[in-house]
């Protein structure tokens, strides 16, 4: 069921419905423009890892952006577990609008000034969560 008050969960549903899979396309992005994290994922075996996190990352943004059950705070805890593994910040909080980009692909005509504002007040509102954590 589309869900018509939830701009985010929206964009989701409709990526769902054109691509059956969005993880490779993510990740080709994230690797294109972020060459550096070609290192942090294992070259052979990675690609469960991958799916995992994302699915994990899109279960927390609907969260966030939703009823707020507890998912949501996932991405605090990542920030600690990222600070840990040296991810830096900004790349941290560059994963969240490689996935809205990703999905404006899909999306195409779609992508509606309305997702638009939405992604773009949840991408701020992830790098204040992020700024307002104190480093690991």
């Amino acid at each position: 069921m589309m869900s018509e008050s939830n701009p985010i969960e929206r964009s989701f549903e409709i990526a769902a419905e054109r691509c059956e899979d969005i993880t490779p396309l993510v990740y080709r992005r994230l690797h294109s423009e972020h060459p550096e994290t070609l290192t942090m994922f294992r070259t052979e075996g990675s690609e469960p890892v991958k799916g995992s996190m994302l699915a994990l990352t899109i279960d927390a943004i609907l969260d966030f952006v939703g009823p707020r059950t507890g998912h949501f705070r996932m991405i605090e805890c990542e920030i600690s577990s990222h600070d840990a593994y040296g991810t830096p910040r900004d790349l941290f909080i560059a994963f969240f609008g490689i996935i809205a980009r990703t999905l404006r692909d899909i999306l195409g005509e779609d992508w509606s000034p309305e997702i638009d504002k939405a992604w773009r007040n949840l991408l701020g509102e992830i790098e204040a969560l992020v700024a307002q954590t104190a480093p690991a």
